[in-house]
């Protein structure tokens, strides 16, 4: 560890810098100002092929091009060069134009249409395109493939342990039997219903200018449909178009997305709880790896840190998500600059996001069903079946089925024998004594195997 990720006061940035190493060019201060030079010179690019400007004539093919290389090769370096301008002027993201009268300075076609970079936008314009930009790339890139990963370890779990008799625990107590495959399938069917939320749910974008009414661009060129430029121009960075803004877009669709996350993180809060829970049963167990210590002073232990480690990121991840919802919605009149501090502590959120996807995926990997233990729990609970024990005694109209279950079974030491006695004393169908008879904790499944492989 260098010097730097030893004296970061953020653990992001500090004991979990290698793990966000995706994600870290995105949400950084240099993946913000990447993504504002990117709505710059593409909207320079969009002015010149678009909106028929008589001053603005088409980019040649060597003017295209410095433009895109300025966009590719974005460096560590051009950041820093905007760093130095912003120090000047004391903003962010006319720092961000003026680096571009820069970079285009030396080209003499460029430098002549220079006035047109940032023309009729208002920093909001740029910004809100920027953010919009991140959270799109952060999805595909980053959030998508670890929870796609976390998905794909409960598929195997769930084909692979489809049959795996465990005895279900309501209000922590024995009840009846499922699957571990069962299980685990019912957390994949609910965050496989909530990714498909998160990959569809719209990114939306304005540019509209000071107060949202195109005021600039319209006195300026008022031949020119600024919402149909305005609306290609969004759609072709990959982001839907917001036509109804005030200065900043209203961030509607953060909440939205935020509220995605925040119902998939609760879920894994869920899912990472129960496997703690599980691994004190020993229904699973861990892998025990050589060179990892458990405690320092208890040599035997294998911690579930993993799942540990997931709950609290998560719930650090959701305490910001909800703020965020919470607040960027709203804004004084047609601006205040409340939401920019909140804004650049998406990724901080998102951080913590990522974290607990990698932690839970660990976790899974290193955990194992233990059959022994979930057979041996099964066969000290044969008062679970009760219930079906019961239920068919309601079929054939023996009275009071429910109440002389509760009698034998409440608070009592069941047995398979004191089982057997109670249902061979029952007036019930031969061919149905003998069904009964042959229950027992582990094969008392239902569709449990069928509904695991489903999913």
């Amino acid at each position: 560890m260098d010097n730097f990720t030893l004296m970061a006061i953020s653990p992001l940035d500090g004991r979990y810098y290698d793990k966000l190493q995706n994600l870290r060019p995105i949400f950084s201060e240099f993946g913000l100002i990447r993504f504002r030079t990117i709505v710059e010179v593409r909207w320079l690019q969009m002015l010149a092929e678009h909106a028929n400007l008589p001053e603005l004539p088409a980019l040649s093919s060597a003017a295209q091009s410095q433009l895109d290389t300025i966009v590719q090769n974005f460096s560590e370096q051009d950041a820093q060069r905007v760093k130095q301008l912003e120090a000047g002027i004391n903003h962010d993201v006319k720092a961000v134009e003026y680096f571009l009268k820069e970079q285009t300075s030396g080209h003499q076609e460029l430098n002549q249409i220079s006035e047109f970079i940032h023309f009729g936008c208002t920093s909001e314009d740029v910004n809100n395109l920027a953010y919009g930009l991140m959270l799109e790339t952060a999805r595909q890139s980053c959030l998508l493939p670890a929870l796609n990963e976390i998905t794909k370890e409960l598929q195997t779990l769930a084909q692979d342990q489809a049959a795996q008799p465990m005895l279900s625990r309501t209000h922590g107590q024995p009840a009846t039997p499922t699957t571990v495959g069962k299980e685990m399938a019912n957390f994949l069917a609910r965050l496989k219903r909530q990714i498909e939320q998160l990959k569809v749910t719209p990114i939306l974008g304005k540019l509209n200018g000071a107060s949202g009414n195109y005021n600039a661009l319209a006195i300026t060129y008022p031949q020119v449909d600024w919402q149909k430029i305005s609306k290609n121009f969004i759609n072709q960075l990959g982001l839907a178009w917001n036509p109804h803004t005030t200065q900043i877009e209203p961030h509607d669709y953060m909440a939205e997305l935020f509220a995605i996350l925040m119902r998939i993180n609760t879920i894994l809060i869920d899912f990472n709880r129960d496997m703690w829970g599980y691994i004190s049963l020993n229904y699973f167990q861990q892998k025990a790896l050589d060179n990892e210590v458990g405690s320092s002073a208890m040599p035997h232990k294998i911690n579930p840190i993993d799942f540990e480690n997931a709950e609290g990121n998560l719930g650090i991840a959701n305490a910001l998500l909800e703020h965020f919802s919470s607040k960027l919605p709203i804004s004084r009149w047609q601006r205040d600059l409340s939401d920019s501090t909140v804004l650049r502590n998406v990724g901080v959120a998102l951080g913590h996001c990522l974290l607990a996807y990698q932690s839970t995926c660990r976790g899974l990997q290193k955990s194992l069903p233990h059959a022994e233990t979930l057979a041996k729990d099964l066969n000290e609970h044969w008062e679970v079946l009760a219930e079906p024990i019961q239920t068919v005694m309601r079929r054939y109209g023996v009275e009071q089925p429910y109440e002389k279950l509760k009698t034998l079974t409440r608070g009592q030491a069941v047995t398979r024998e004191l089982l057997e006695e109670f249902i061979k004393a029952q007036e019930l169908p031969s061919e149905v004594k003998e069904t009964l008879l042959k229950l027992t904790p582990e094969n008392y499944l239902g569709y449990a195997a069928e509904l695991a492989k489903q999913v």
